[in-house]
């Protein structure tokens, strides 16, 4: 059995209000070639297919697209868990469809968790592999409310209930007696020790870090693991790995390689994992340096491109003086040379008593949603830090509930 694991995607994802539906269709059809030269049996997708709990219609369609032309590579099995992301509601809304053309989505964890337990079965019938389909978990599916709760003991006990999914789900896979057949599982969570190079929020309230890798129970052949964008294997365990997005999502993720993780089960074997690299189909660049530094820069880098898509570029520009016109003349500059500038940054350079250094006001669009509400709780600091660390939990709590299109179940 060969399965391929990829996660992430974020279709319909518009970066700094430029749209990458080009990009994504790219990547995509690259992962139809790949699941053809390689003879993969099995796709899994591993959490946040889409980058908003109602994406476009363009997103719609390199989905339903991708779907489609999926069925003539080879491929005999599908399985999408959805992520923080994505709506349980939208991607449950064809799931019996689907589900007859072998393709297993799993928006929401089930109330009834043993119907997360997928047996993939051959064109014989026989079972051939188990997935336990665990998608992005929310407080809601997971515990309920204990008046006088404090934060921390809110964060251990939620940080327990799941370690005891994928406990039940171990537990559950012994029962159907199935013994030499693969079993795995997946995940959108974030596993400690992960690297993560853009900021991502917590998903869990008052909890960094939702698991760790030694606590996936041990019959579980292989995790697959999304949310964290950067491709890699997690708390010393190769088998318990985030595939990481298809495309950069972000400027701090110029540095990732991105990929795909190819899976070969061989009777009692280990499994063999492999990255599979992805080409990079636009790149994104972060230029920084003083004025008389920066048009040599973005003319070099323009000299070395050849991706098929022009180049984004972020520029940061370090001075302790205005520069009146810049934005115009850099545009100018890289309109000669097929590059786009997306972002312009001034970095202030203060002089002190001592040294240079180099300080920059954060931007809006740079901050995260937490970072904002923790700057406008600046004026409650003299609130105990248990009651701060209830708003915290509760406006997160709120956040997700917004990602989740506002489902009132």
């Amino acid at each position: 059995m060969r399965v391929l694991h990829t996660a992430d995607w974020h279709l319909g994802q518009r970066f700094i209000h430029h749209d990458r539906t080009q990009e994504q269709a790219l990547a995509l059809d690259w992962l139809l070639d790949t699941l053809q030269t390689e003879s993969v049996d099995v796709l899994i997708v591993a959490g946040d297919i889409f980058d908003v709990s109602n994406p476009p219609n363009s997103a719609r369609e390199l989905y339903y697209n991708f779907l489609s032309k999926l069925l003539r590579t080879g491929c005999r099995q599908v399985v999408i868990v959805g992520g923080n992301h994505d709506s349980p509601g939208m991607l449950a809304a064809d799931r019996e469809l689907l589900k007859n053309l072998h393709i297993h989505v799993v928006g929401a964890m089930p109330a009834d968790r043993c119907e997360a337990l997928l047996v993939l079965r051959d064109a014989q019938d026989v079972p051939v592999m188990i997935v336990a389909a665990v998608p992005f978990l929310r407080d809601r599916e997971l515990m309920y409310v204990v008046a006088g709760e404090n934060a921390e003991q809110r964060s251990q006990r939620l940080r327990a209930a799941v370690r005891d999914v994928y406990a039940e789900l171990a537990r559950q896979v012994e029962a159907l007696g199935l013994a030499r057949v693969p079993v795995i599982a997946t995940g959108h969570l974030y596993a400690s020790g992960a690297l993560s190079a853009d900021k991502q929020d917590n998903i869990y309230i008052g909890n960094c870090e939702n698991i760790d890798a030694q606590e996936f129970p041990s019959l579980f052949d292989y995790i697959a693991l999304g949310h964290i964008h950067r491709a890699q294997a997690v708390g010393g365990r190769e088998t318990v790995r985030y595939a990481g997005s298809m495309i950069p999502l972000s400027f701090s993720e110029t540095q990732d390689n991105k990929s795909v993780s190819l899976i070969d089960f061989d009777g009692q074997q280990p499994p063999r994992i492999r990255s599979l690299p992805v080409p990079l189909f636009r790149r994104l660049k972060t230029v920084q340096g003083d004025w008389a530094s920066i048009k040599p820069k973005i003319q070099a880098f323009a000299e070395r491109r050849d991706e098929l898509l022009s180049p984004w570029l972020e520029i940061i520009v370090e001075t302790d003086r205005p520069i009146p016109g810049i934005q115009q003349e850099l545009e100018e500059l890289c309109a000669t040379l097929a590059v786009e500038v997306l972002k312009i940054r001034i970095l202030q350079t203060q002089a002190t008593a001592i040294d240079w250094a180099a300080e920059a006001l954060p931007q809006l669009h740079e901050l995260t949603a937490r970072e904002v509400f923790l700057k406008k709780c600046d004026p409650l600091a003299t609130l105990p830090q248990e009651e701060r660390q209830l708003l915290l939990d509760t406006f997160m709590e709120l956040q997700e509930w917004v990602l989740a299109g506002g489902d009132k179940d």
